[in-house]
């Protein structure tokens, strides 16, 4: 009996529409690995001698945005280039299976019985032709799988480019340069610091919030300049289990500048009295610059009387203990005899180096981590406590994750082009406490360690997602798929909505709660490096091409857009109600933290500069490309 026709003549009818998708997309995939190979898709020769021009003729605006122009579009085409890889890929395989599908289908509803007569020569050639053409279908579509492997491969590694006057200069002395200024009583300054006493006044409060209150049992302050901290649940008894008696309260952290961005990295200063004119070429209000003896872009930290930062290069890896009131260098721990370090330093980029990952402290010790994977802990007098290698990262550009603590737990978000992971290591002997794998792609993000009301959580972003985990556990809380590319912005935090962005992908905001969701989302500025600050009312976006906008932070309207004249690495911070953005070209822009751009002040430091500034009353701490700076009234 012969089965019913119709059913195979639709899976032929599918069968020979697949076909024809799997050969089209095979031999685009094959084009494009071709070209790729043919035309370089970031016109990286063009931006550099562009680059070069312009740092020849800085005073070309014109130059200038025909710089910013052609990477806008390149780099634009360069991820489009990536998307249609990848895409390409995954329908070529959803392709393929739909054929094999339908070929099952074919065989099944097909009548086995063949009648062999006079037309057996033709029905050998028929068949011998189909066999042909099947081998060769299956070449081509194995070359087009091997060419979209080696080009989405290849577009893994972006290409490195020149930076408008991003000069790396390494000192040449180390040295304290005591600055003498009409502007600064230096003989207070130098009586209060003998007597160990704060400059400036010791409450800590923000212009437009209230008082932060006194409360023990609080870790960490909520970023939130509109409302008092809210106090995680008593229910969170995981915390109080784990609370340890010598960690800080949250008073203790707030008058101190403890990690990247301060206190839980989310871009808000606690403190006031904060200058805002200098000059580094005349030495107005700079109290002192001192000459780090090796290169690093980490930002400066501070805890009471001392600011620490560290250095590297392929030979030697340092940790600087600085008095923060005289300017010199209290002791120096050069980080050699790690069990597990490797002989050779990985290659990194210039604009990224090997000590670009800022320290942290918990008050009682210091933490750094290197480009090679080295981890330290270092008491406050300079003494190594314990270290260890973590393992080659592997990671294009190189590593640049900041550390932070929480109890004891030293957060590393170790999002590595192998194994990636976040990783939670014993503040007392750096022992792993516990390790949770990541499906996600390389990152230069930091973690963020916020109150959201019923528990603290460490909120980190990298292509794809934007999650949240435990700090004590490392246990996850919650994920949204929202993000995409080579990350290197953090996320910021505040009234329990979460800021995530990176550049050609996308800027969200995130409502969180028992389950979170998009609140909205924009494509309009988006930055590759430096990261976002908020408030309950208002999120403030850099991006590395000199733009600087506000948004409505519930609704993500724009109230307003300016562009500088210099492109950001810095990451805005927030701070005695302004917001200070420093420019890669040593510029702080000063502005009011409103819904109206209202520039204060912009002040030189008179050295191009990449980090991210630290604050303590009455004083901020810059780390240029070759000094770090005290900058006092």
């Amino acid at each position: 009996m012969e089965k019913d026709t119709s059913n195979k003549l639709i899976w032929t009818r599918v069968a020979q529409v697949a076909g024809a998708f799997v050969f089209i997309i095979s031999i685009l995939l094959i084009v494009n690995y071709a070209q790729y190979n043919s035309i370089d898709p970031v016109e990286t020769e063009l931006i550099n001698a562009l680059v070069d021009r312009l740092n020849q003729n800085p005073d070309d605006e014109q130059l200038r945005e025909q710089v910013r122009t052609v990477d806008l579009l390149s780099r634009k085409a360069y991820f489009t280039n990536q998307w249609q890889v990848r895409t390409g890929g995954y329908l070529l395989l959803l392709f393929i299976g739909v054929l094999v599908l339908s070929m099952q289908m074919i065989g099944a509803n097909s009548d086995k019985q063949v009648v062999l007569s006079d037309g057996t020569s033709h029905f050998k050639e028929q068949k011998n032709a189909r066999k042909w053409i099947s081998i060769s279908g299956g070449i081509l579509v194995i070359i087009a799988l091997v060419t979209a492997y080696l080009t989405h491969s290849e577009l893994g590694k972006f290409p490195v480019l020149k930076q408008e006057t991003a000069i790396i200069e390494q000192p040449e002395e180390n040295e304290v340069e005591i600055i003498e200024s009409d502007n600064i009583d230096t003989s207070t300054i130098n009586k209060q610091a003998a007597n160990n006493e704060p400059i400036a006044s010791n409450e800590i409060e923000v212009k437009t919030s209230e008082k932060i209150t006194e409360d023990s049992d609080k870790v960490i302050a909520t970023p939130d300049i509109n409302k008092e901290e809210e106090k995680p649940s008593t229910k969170d008894t995981q915390t109080v289990k784990n609370k340890t008696t010598n960690y800080p309260t949250a008073e203790e952290i707030n008058k101190n500048h403890p990690s990247f961005r301060g206190p839980g990295g989310n871009g808000i200063s606690f403190h006031s009295n904060i200058p805002i004119t200098w000059n580094g070429e005349t030495g107005e209000n700079i109290v002192w610059k001192l000459k780090i003896p090796i290169h690093g872009y980490n930002s400066p930290i501070i805890w009471d009387d001392k600011v620490f930062v560290s250095g590297a290069n392929d030979n030697k890896r340092e940790v600087y203990c600085i008095d923060r009131f005289k300017g010199n260098i209290l002791w120096t721990v050069d980080v050699t005899g790690v069990d597990g370090s490797p002989e050779k330093s990985p290659k990194v980029t210039d604009d990224t180096g090997l000590a670009a990952p800022t320290l942290t402290t918990d008050g009682n010790s210091i933490f750094a981590i290197f480009g090679n994977g080295d981890v330290i802990a270092i008491d406050m007098e300079g003494n190594p406590l314990w270290s260890r290698n973590l393992g080659n990262t592997g990671n294009h550009y190189g590593h640049s994750s900041s550390l932070y603590v929480y109890e004891n737990v030293l957060i590393l978000q170790y999002d590595i082009k192998k194994s990636p992971k976040l990783l939670g290591l014993s503040t007392k002997t750096g022992e792993t406490i516990w390790s949770t794998d990541r499906n996600v792609k390389v990152s230069w993000a930091s973690p963020v360690v916020v109150n959201t009301g019923s528990q603290y959580e460490v909120i980190l972003a990298a292509d794809p997602i934007v999650a949240s985990y435990n700090p004590l556990t490392g246990k996850e809380n919650w994920q949204i798929d929202c993000i995409f590319g080579e990350v290197g912005p953090s996320v910021a935090y505040a009234d329990k909505v979460v800021y995530a962005v990176n550049e050609y992908a996308i800027l969200v905001a995130i409502q969180i709660g028992d389950k979170p969701e998009i609140l909205w989302e924009s494509d309009e500025y988006l930055s590759d490096v430096p990261s976002p600050v908020a408030t309950k009312e208002f999120l403030f976006m850099a991006t590395s091409y000199g733009a600087m906008a506000c948004y409505d932070a519930k609704t993500g309207e724009i109230y307003w857009e300016h562009e500088f004249d210099n492109g950001f690495y810095s990451s805005p911070m927030l701070a005695d109600g302004k917001i200070y953005l420093m420019d890669m070209q040593g510029i702080m822009h000063i502005f009011k933290a409103e819904k109206t751009f209202e520039l204060v002040a912009e002040s030189p430091i008179g050295e191009n500069c990449m980090t991210t500034p630290a604050f303590s009353d009455g004083m901020i701490y810059i780390r240029g490309n070759k000094h770090l700076f005290c900058i006092g009234k």
